[in-house]
């Protein structure tokens, strides 16, 4: 049986760990999901990392919402370095899902952008884990999560 991490933070205006969790039982009653929530996103690596390690996660989504101060995306940036750090030291995927708060113009936008990046990025899990076909054949197509689609160009 596949397992599955989700790594979250309680800083986040919404529970988008909840919500990919939701997604993914949805999509796959057969995988097990492990969930950590920690404080903020710098603390999300260090999750992330224990659990592939000690939960055995063939894969983690790491979700958090950094606040709009510049210090905020210093964080953030540090948190992705990080995340980073961590998929190369376990040779696992991390799929980091990271809605800024200024992301939205308003709190409805923010939480629609939430809601369609979190469960976006949860079948693209999936995807990673048991179709991996489904991604390539949408290689170079715009797909974004949290935003409209870009429009594909012909190369």
């Amino acid at each position: 049986m596949k397992k599955i991490g989700i790594a979250d933070t309680m800083f986040a205006r919404g529970d988008m760990g909840g919500l990919a969790e939701r997604t993914i039982k949805e999509a796959r009653p057969d995988v097990r999901v492990e969930r950590f929530t920690v404080p903020g996103v710098k603390d999300l690596p260090v999750a992330c990392k224990k659990l592939i390690e000690e939960k055995e996660c063939d894969i983690v989504i790491a979700l958090g919402m950094p606040g709009k101060e510049d210090i905020d995306k210093v964080c953030t940036h540090e948190a992705s370095q990080g995340i980073i750090q961590a998929q190369l030291a376990t040779n696992t995927h991390i799929i980091e899902v990271f809605v800024h708060e200024d992301e939205g113009r308003n709190d409805r936008e923010l939480a629609e952008i939430m809601r369609d990046r979190a469960s976006k990025h949860a079948l693209n899990v999936l995807d990673l884990l048991f179709n991996q076909d489904s991604l390539r054949k949408r290689a170079g197509t715009g797909q974004r999560q949290g935003s409209k689609n870009a429009k594909k160009l012909n190369i």
